[in-house]
């Protein structure tokens, strides 16, 4: 995982943590800073998603199976108003945002346990992704497809069997 932004470390290692447990596979947690701007559509007011990735693949993380870029940014790609994260279907990268997980973006009270719960799982959903599954239609699969917050309330951290098994095959 890429930190683009100043996340605490609990915060990083509890989603590492987690993060570790659904794939089986190490974690590590890189910290970079960089210049956002080339990503930024002033129209929209919005970052780019399609640009972050691009800017996740140039930073070098050596020995890593898979990359994904941690940001606070408001994100979004052509077709959507704002997505909650992406990645290249069965590619190296994907890239998550905090900014609509955030309960105060919807006039609610700030709860950081939740707002850590769905960075999670749309972290783990996104990496599914960059391992080459595709949504599910199971209710409480992390790989559902969550269009609103309440979408990934409703799912669990975790893969269903069927993407259990599917993903533990693109494992090998």
């Amino acid at each position: 995982m890429v930190n683009y932004a100043r996340f605490g470390d609990e915060f990083l290692a509890k989603l590492a943590a987690d993060v570790h447990i659904e794939f089986a596979l190490p974690v590590t947690v890189h910290e970079n800073y960089t210049d956002l701007s080339i990503c930024f559509d002033p129209a929209r007011r919005q970052y780019n998603a399609n640009h972050l990735l691009k800017l996740v693949n140039a930073f070098p993380v050596y020995g890593s199976v898979k990359k994904i870029g941690l940001f606070q940014v408001d994100l979004f790609i052509p077709i959507l108003t704002y997505i909650f994260g992406q990645a290249e279907f069965k590619g190296w990268n994907g890239v998550v945002s905090v900014y609509r997980l955030r309960n105060e973006q919807y006039g609610l009270s700030a709860d950081n346990e939740l707002l850590a719960g769905r960075f999670c799982k749309v972290a783990i959903h996104e990496l599914g992704h960059a391992f080459g599954l595709i949504h599910c239609h199971v209710p409480n699969c992390v790989m559902r497809p969550s269009t609103y917050v309440e979408d990934i309330d409703q799912k669990k951290p975790h893969f269903c069997n069927k993407c259990r098994i599917e993903l533990n095959h693109l494992l090998g």
